[in-house]
This record gives C-alpha cells, sequence and structure tokens, in this order.
C-alpha cells in the first residue's frame, strides 16, 4: 500500500500526511509541484520528527510518478461514484489524493479507472485532503490486513527519508 499526493498546496496536509505514512509505515509519493516551499516552516511543524522518518518519493511529474510507481492507483475523489467503504482494495494499491484547491485535472481523473469518494452529507463538498486520506487509507489497510495488531513494527521495505525521481 502506497499514499499519494498530486501537487499538493498546503504545507500541513502535507506534513500531517507524512507523519501518518511514517506511523503506519506506509510510504507515500508527493507528485510535483507542491504550492509551498519544500522545507517549509508550517510542513515541518504539522510532520514533527515524522517526516525524517517517512519513506517519501518526490516526482517531477504526473508522468514520472507512474513509470516509477506502475501498480495499481485507487483516485480518492469527490467526482468518483464509489464510496471507500463499497471498494475492494488491494494490498500493493496505490492511493491518490488530488490537488486541494481543485482535486484531479480533467484529463487525469478520466485515466484512473479506480475512483472512490467518500460518502457525505447532502450539502457538503468536500473534507480536509489529510482527513480523507487517513480514512481511505485506514479501511484500505483493514481490507487487506495492513495494520500489524501485534505490535510496532517497519513495513516500507526501505529507510526513511526523502528521495526525487526525476525520470
Amino acid at each position: 500500500m502506497r499514499l499519494a499526493l498530486y501537487q499538493p498546496e498546503i504545507p500541513q496536509n502535507a506534513g500531517t500526511l507524512m507523519r501518518l505514512s511514517a506511523c503506519l509505515g506506509v510510504p507515500m509519493d508527493i507528485i510535483e509541484p507542491c504550492g509551498f516551499i519544500w522545507h517549509d516552516q508550517k510542513l515541518q511543524r504539522a510532520g514533527m520528527d515524522y517526516i525524517e522518518l517517512a519513506n517519501v518519493q518526490r516526482h517531477v511529474s504526473f508522468e514520472s510518478f507512474q513509470q516509477a510507481q506502475p501498480q495499481r492507483v485507487v483516485l480518492i475523489d469527490t467526482k468518483a461514484a464509489t464510496s471507500f467503504l463499497d471498494f475492494n482494495f488491494e494490498k500493493d494499491d496505490i492511493l491518490l489524493l488530488g490537488k486541494e484547491s481543485v482535486g484531479m485535472p480533467d484529463e487525469i481523473f478520466e485515466k484512473i479507472p479506480h475512483r472512490v469518494v467518500i460518502p457525505m452529507v447532502e450539502g457538503r463538498r468536500s473534507l480536509n485532503v489529510a482527513v480523507a486520506g487517513a480514512m481511505v487509507l485506514s479501511e484500505a489497510l483493514r481490507q487487506t490486513q495492513g495494520f500489524d495488531r501485534g505490535g510496532v513494527h517497519d513495513n516500507t521495505g526501505a529507510e526513511g527519508g526523502i528521495r526525487m525521481l526525476d525520470y
């Protein structure tokens, strides 16, 4: 299981999701450009010292991300038709979240056949991206037995740290 952010705009959300990633041992991908400076103080504050423990790969573009991570992508988007509670997640899925302000651009949305939505009360637009990511990741890990019920361990398969991929 992986978590991915498409062109995140708010450093606090990215930092919060990096902290979640580190705490749950789930690798994370950041698809650039970001709407903030990478070493933003708000990113550091939200992620605390967990940022250095997170297994994060940065990608210069969506195409770079696709080349580096060929697994099935599941888009979390308010325009999706299938509830995340009714979706069958697989252990190697990548859960992708769009930009906070506009979600996923239509041209990328159409390329991703697996899409889920978080059902909400009628008239509500969306949840905070970090909250949405945590909700769907939790359900995906529950379905795939990705939570370690016996104790703490690292299931990232790699040391923490941030790497920039530009191919």
